[in-house]
C-alpha cells in the first residue's frame, strides 16, 4: 500500500471515531478574538520587523543562569542580532535569572516570550525553589481542584520570575510501567483521570496569565526508551491512539489549551521513515494535529538538542524539517544563524510559503500580547524571593500529600496506629540523612526509637547489626528514601534493604509497616507487605505528611494512579478515620497570617536580649493543627546549649492542670466523686479539723479559705541552712528514695509531714460571704490526696497509665532523670537557701520538692508538643487518637467562669479582664482557660476559636527573683500576636 493512500485511510478512520473533530471545528488557540488594541499592536510590532526579524520570533533559545559570561554575552547576541522570539530557561537560581531576564528582555527588539519546564514548579529547573509534586502524585488525590490551585501557585510564580510559558502539564497517558521518560510525570494510565486533572492545572495556569503547553504529542506514555538518548518507538493502531493517547489532547484543546509539544518518538502507523520523529512528521503535526484536530494554539517542538533527534541531522537542518512540518515555536534550536539560512531556503525554492511564516509569526506574537508583553514590566529583584515565597505555596503543597498519600494495604488493620500505649514502635529510614523529617515527625506522636541507614545500597551486614536492636519492639515502620525513577535499577532500592524488609516480614513477632517515599510502580518489589503505604516523592512536605496519616492525625485519601502489579491495581486505596491528633500544617491552612505570626521572634529574641529567659519554646495550635512551634535560645546564658523542640521544662503550676486536675476531672466524668460534698467526706482525716466543711468545689476555685501557702521546706533545714537527717539522706534505701538533688534522697514519710502540717495550718479570715479567694497550691496538694485515695493508685501510675501513656507522650513526666540525662532538662534557679545547688532536672518548687517530686501543685516536666497534645485532647472535651479519655463534657464543665466574683474556672484559670498585662490576650475570648507557672510557663486554650498556645521558659534561671518575663509581659504580648494573625475573609481572598 503506498504511503499516501496509508495516510488517507488513518485520517479516515480518525475522522470516523469523533473523537478527533473536523476542520470545521472553531479555533482552539486558548485565545478569544482578537480586540482592535491586540490587532493594532500585532500588527505594528509585525510590520516593524524586517523577514529576517521576523524568523527571528520563531526560535526560542536555551538559557542558563548558571553558566559562564560567554554563555551570557551569546544568548545576548542572539536577542539582539537575530530578534529570536523567546527563551527557554534552564538550571540556575531565581534571582540570578531574574536579573538575566532584565538583561535580555532590554536588548529584545521584541519582548520575550519567557518558559520554562515548570511542571512541578520552578524547582525542576532552579534551586532555592518549592517543589510541589510530581504528576503522579497529582494522580492519586482524591480531590483535583487541587490541581487547579498547584497551576496557580506555579503560574504566579512564573509571573513573579518574568516568565510566560510553562511546558505543562504531561498529558500522556502512562500505559507501559516501564517507560523511563515519563512514568511519575504522567497522571496516570487512565486517559479520564489524566484528562480531568491535566484540564484542571491548564485553568490553574491559564487562568493566572502563563500559556499551558500540553506534552508530548500525539501520546509518550507507551514506550520503554529514553527520548533523551534514543527515539521511541510507538507501535500502536488508529484505534487505541485515538480512544487512549489522544483522548487528552484533545479534551485539552477544547478547553483552550495555548500551547501543545510535539514529542520526539516515531509512529509507524505515520510514517515509514525509521529516523522519522513526529517532531519532523508533516503527517503528524500538520496532517493530524493541525488539520484534523483543528488545533490553531502555538505548536511547540521538543527540545532540539535531544540525541534522539540531534544526532540525526546537521546544523540548521532539523529546525528547517521541524518547521515545514508545520511546527511554530521551534525549541532548544543548537544553531539559530544556520536554521534561519535553511528556512530562507525553503521559502526560496517554495517548501514553504511566506504567508505561512506570516501567519506562525503573527499567532507568537498574540501569545505575547495575550501574556502582557505589550507592557512588558521588568522583573522586580529585590523583593524577588519574598514574592516567590506565598505562603499559600506551602498549603497547597502539604495538601497535595495529604490528598494523596495512599494506604495500599493494611491486612493486620495497624493504621492507624491506636494503641500508643501498648505500641513498641520502631522508625527505621532506609536512604535518608540521620536528621530526617520523616522520622522527626514519627516522634511527635509518641516515644520511638529511630534508625537511619543512610546509604540505600548498604550491605547486609549492615541490615544483620540492625536486626539484632530491635528485639524489644512489636512494630516497625520501615520507610525507603532517596528513590530514583529508573525502573532498570528498581528504582535505587538496594537488594540489602529488600531481603532486609523480607526478614522483618517472616518475623511473626513483628508487625512491619512498608512505606514507599518514591515512585509507585516501585512497589511491586514489597507487594508481599501486610502492610503497605506509598508517599510517592521524597521531600520536606512529604516526610512531614505521610507519619502523620500513619498515625491518624491525618485520614488516607489517595489511590493508586497506576496499576503496579496484579495484587494492585490503579485504583487500590484504603481510607483511614480521622483520629484528631494534632496534625502539623502552616498557618494559612487554618486561617491564620504566618508574616503576623512571625512577630512572636521578635518578642521571643527580645526576652532573650534582655535576660527575661535564656531561652523558650512557642507553640500554637489552631483546628487541631499546630501552625507555629519554635525554639528559641539556650538553656543558660553562656550559650552552651542551644533549646530545640525536645528541650524539657519545668512546667511549674501548670502541672496543677496537666496532671492533678485531669484525674479529678475523671473522677468526675465517671461519677467517683461529687464536687459539692466535702472534701473529709473523701479524706476522712480531714474530719475534726478547720478544713471539715470545705467543699471539692470550693477547693477547685480557690475559695475554700486555704492560705497561699505554709511553711514545708522551711521545716526540714536546720537554722544553719543544713538538711535535718530526720527528713534527708545521702544514701538511697527503702526509707529515703526520692532524689531531692542528686546525690540527697528524701524522707518516705516526709509527704505525710506535710499533710500534716497542711491539716493543723489555720484558714483565712472568714466573711460573711464566705472566704475570699485565695490562690494556693495547698488545694492542689488536698486534692492530690483526695485522687490518690479515691483511685487507690498513686497519682504517677494512674496518670501515666490513662493519660500520657495513651496519648503518647515520651516527655511529660515527674522526676526526669529517672529517664531522661541533665542535657535534655532545661537548668532552673540555682538555689542557694534550701538545696544549695543549682537544680537541673530536679523539680524546683521547694515543696514538691520535699514530696519527692510529686505534688498536686507542682512536679510535671514536658517539652512544648507533648503538653500540646494533652491541652489539646481537653479542647476537644477528652476526645483524641481515635478514643474518649472523657465520655461527658466535663472539661467544658470544669474550665467554664463559676461566678462574677472569681476569675476562675474549677481548677482552670482564666484571663484577667481588671488588669491591662494580665495572663491572658486581652483579644482572646472570655471562654479562654488555662494556666500559668512560675517558672515562666503558661498554656491557654480558647474553645471559641479553637486555639492553644503553650509557652516554655526557664525564667528562673540562675535567680527566681528575675520578673523581666513579666516586666516585659512576653507571654501577653506573644498572645496577642496570635489573634492578630487570625485573618479576615478579606485578607484571605487578597493572599489568593
Amino acid at each position: 500500500m503506498g504511503k499516501d493512500i496509508r495516510i488517507g485511510l488513518v485520517l479516515l478512520i480518525v475522522a470516523i471515531t469523533g473523537l478527533i473533530v473536523s476542520s470545521s471545528a472553531p479555533s482552539k488557540d486558548g485565545l478569544r478574538p482578537a480586540t482592535v488594541a491586540e490587532q493594532h499592536w500585532v500588527d505594528s510590532v509585525f510590520n516593524s520587523l524586517s523577514p529576517d526579524h521576523r524568523l527571528g520570533q520563531l526560535f526560542m533559545v536555551a538559557a542558563y543562569s548558571n553558566k559562564t559570561q560567554k554563555h551570557v554575552n551569546y544568548t545576548e547576541f542572539l536577542v539582539r542580532e537575530y530578534n529570536i522570539g523567546g527563551l527557554m530557561f534552564l538550571q540556575g537560581g531565581p534571582r540570578r535569572q531574574a536579573i538575566l531576564t532584565n538583561r535580555y528582555q532590554a536588548a529584545a527588539r521584541t519582548p520575550l516570550l519567557v518558559a520554562m519546564d515548570a511542571e512541578w514548579g520552578l524547582n525542576m529547573r532552579l534551586d532555592s525553589s518549592m517543589h510541589f509534586a510530581k504528576q503522579m502524585t497529582l494522580g492519586a488525590m482524591d480531590d483535583p481542584q487541587l490541581v487547579y490551585q498547584m497551576g496557580r501557585e506555579i503560574a504566579l510564580k512564573l509571573r513573579t520570575l518574568g516568565v510566560q510559558v510553562s511546558f505543562s502539564p504531561v498529558m500522556d497517558v502512562n500505559s507501559n510501567p516501564n517507560n523511563p521518560v515519563i512514568g511519575n510525570r504522567s497522571f496516570g494510565e487512565n486517559k479520564e483521570q489524566v484528562t480531568k486533572f491535566g484540564l484542571n492545572y491548564i485553568r490553574g495556569l491559564q487562568d493566572h496569565g502563563v500559556v499551558a503547553v500540553a506534552k508530548h504529542f500525539p501520546g509518550h506514555g507507551d514506550t520503554d526508551i529514553d527520548s533523551h538518548i534514543a527515539l521511541p518507538v510507538i507501535n500502536t493502531d488508529m484505534a487505541r491512539l485515538t480512544n487512549v493517547d489522544l483522548y487528552p489532547f484533545q479534551k485539552s484543546f477544547e478547553a483552550g489549551v495555548m500551547g501543545v509539544m510535539v514529542g520526539h518518538l516515531y509512529m509507524p502507523l505515520f510514517d515509514t521513515v525509521r529516523t522519522q520523529s513526529a517532531t519532523i512528521s508533516r503527517n503528524l503535526v500538520t496532517g493530524l494535529l493541525k488539520e484534523k484536530m483543528d488545533y490553531r494554539g502555538l505548536v511547540f517542538t521538543d527540545a532540539l538538542n535531544m540525541k534522539s533527534v540531534s544526532n540525526l541531522y546537521k546544523p540548521g537542518e532539523l529546525d528547517a524539517l521541524a518547521l515545514l512540518a508545520g511546527n511554530d515555536v521551534l525549541l532548544f534550536s543548537e544553531d539559530v544563524p544556520m536554521a534561519i539560512q535553511k528556512i530562507k531556503q525553503l521559502i526560496a525554492d517554495n517548501k514553504i510559503a511566506q504567508e505561512d511564516i506570516d501567519y506562525r509569526v503573527r499567532k507568537i506574537l498574540r501569545a505575547k500580547y495575550w501574556a502582557g508583553l505589550n507592557h512588558l514590566k521588568p522583573v522586580d529583584v529585590p523583593n524577588l524571593m519574598t514574592n516567590l515565597n506565598r505562603p499559600l505555596s506551602r498549603v497547597v503543597q502539604q495538601s497535595i500529600y495529604e490528598h494523596a498519600t495512599t494506604i495500599v494495604r493494611n491486612e493486620d488493620d495497624l493504621l492507624p496506629f491506636a494503641h500508643l500505649d501498648t505500641l513498641k514502635l520502631a522508625a527505621i529510614t532506609i536512604g535518608a540523612p540521620n536528621d530526617n523529617e520523616f522520622a522527626g515527625t514519627m516522634q511527635r506522636y509518641m516515644p520511638c526509637s529511630t534508625y537511619a541507614v543512610t546509604n540505600r545500597y548498604a550491605p547486609d551486614s549492615t541490615f544483620e547489626r540492625l536486626l539484632t536492636k530491635l528485639d524489644g519492639y512489636n512494630t516497625v515502620v520501615v520507610s525507603l528514601h532517596n528513590m530514583n525513577n529508573t525502573p532498570a535499577h528498581n528504582y535505587g532500592i538496594g537488594d540489602g534493604a529488600l531481603k532486609f524488609i523480607k526478614q522483618l516480614q517472616a518475623n511473626t513477632r513483628l508487625k512491619t509497616v512498608v512505606v514507599v517515599m518514591g515512585n509507585a510502580y516501585a512497589l511491586k518489589y514489597v507487594e508481599d507487605a501486610r502492610t503497605l503505604v506509598c508517599g510517592y516523592e521524597d521531600n520536606y512536605a512529604s516526610q512531614a505528611v505521610v507519619p502523620q496519616v500513619l498515625f491518624g492525625a491525618l485520614p488516607a485519601k489517595g489511590r493508586l494512579p497506576i496499576t503496579v502489579s496484579e495484587k494492585m491495581v490503579a485504583g487500590t486505596g484504603l481510607p483511614t478515620p480521622d483520629f484528631r491528633r494534632l496534625r502539623y500544617a502552616t498557618p494559612e491552612a487554618v486561617g491564620m497570617d504566618s508574616k503576623v505570626l512571625a512577630q512572636i521572634d521578635n518578642i521571643a529574641t527580645e526576652a532573650i536580649a534582655y535576660a527575661a529567659t535564656p531561652g523558650c519554646q512557642v507553640l500554637v495550635a489552631k483546628d487541631g493543627a499546630v501552625i507555629f512551634d519554635k525554639s528559641y535560645g539556650y538553656a543558660t546564658y553562656d550559650k552552651s546549649q542551644p533549646i530545640t523542640d525536645e528541650t524539657i521544662y519545668d512546667l511549674a503550676s501548670v502541672s496543677k492542670v496537666a496532671g492533678t486536675l485531669q484525674a479529678i476531672m475523671w473522677l468526675k466524668d465517671e461519677g467517683k466523686i461529687n464536687l459539692d460534698s466535702k472534701v473529709s467526706d473523701y479524706l476522712t482525716d480531714l474530719k475534726g479539723t478547720n478544713k471539715k466543711d470545705m467543699t471539692v468545689r470550693d477547693v477547685l476555685l480557690h475559695q475554700a479559705g486555704l492560705k497561699a501557702g505554709i511553711p514545708t521546706w522551711e521545716r526540714t533545714v536546720t537554722r544553719t541552712g543544713g538538711l535535718k537527717p530526720t527528713f534527708y539522706a545521702s544514701t538511697q534505701t527503702g526509707d529515703f528514695q526520692r532524689e531531692v538533688i542528686p546525690g540527697t534522697y528524701v524522707a518516705r514519710t516526709a509527704e505525710d509531714s506535710v499533710w500534716t502540717w497542711i491539716k493543723r495550718s489555720s484558714l483565712l479570715p472568714k466573711t460573711k460571704s464566705g472566704y475570699p479567694t485565695e490562690y494556693s497550691d495547698l488545694s492542689f496538694i488536698i486534692l492530690k490526696r483526695l485522687a490518690e485515695k479515691t483511685l487507690n493508685q498513686p497519682l504517677e501510675a494512674f496518670l501515666q497509665q490513662n493519660f500520657y501513656a495513651p496519648l503518647g507522650l515520651n516527655t511529660m513526666t515527674y522526676n526526669p532523670l529517672q529517664r531522661f540525662p541533665k542535657s535534655c532538662i532545661a537548668p532552673t534557679e540555682n538555689d542557694t537557701y534550701f538545696r544549695h545547688a543549682q537544680l537541673q532536672g530536679t523539680v524546683h518548687d521547694q515543696a514538691a520538692a520535699l514530696m519527692g517530686g510529686i505534688a498536686g501543685h507542682a512536679g510535671l516536666f514536658s517539652n512544648a508538643n507533648d503538653l500540646a497534645i494533652l491541652m489539646q485532647m481537653n479542647l476537644q472535651n477528652g476526645r483524641y487518637g481515635g478514643r474518649r479519655f472523657f465520655t461527658t463534657p466535663v472539661v467544658a464543665e470544669f474550665a467554664r467562669q463559676q461566678s462574677a466574683t472569681n476569675r476562675r474556672g474549677l481548677g482552670w484559670d482564666h484571663g484577667d479582664p481588671s488588669k491591662p498585662e494580665g495572663p491572658t490576650s486581652n483579644l482572646s475570648p472570655a471562654a479562654t482557660f488555662g494556666h500559668t507557672g512560675f517558672t515562666g510557663t503558661c498554656v491557654w486554650m480558647d474553645p471559641d476559636n479553637k486555639i492553644l498556645y503553650v509557652f516554655l521558659s526557664n525564667r528562673v534561671y540562675p535567680d527566681a527573683g528575675n520578673n523581666k518575663l513579666r516586666q516585659y509581659n512576653i507571654r501577653t504580648r506573644i498572645h496577642d500576636v496570635i489573634y492578630k494573625a487570625i485573618q479576615t475573609d478579606a485578607q484571605a481572598k487578597n493572599q489568593e
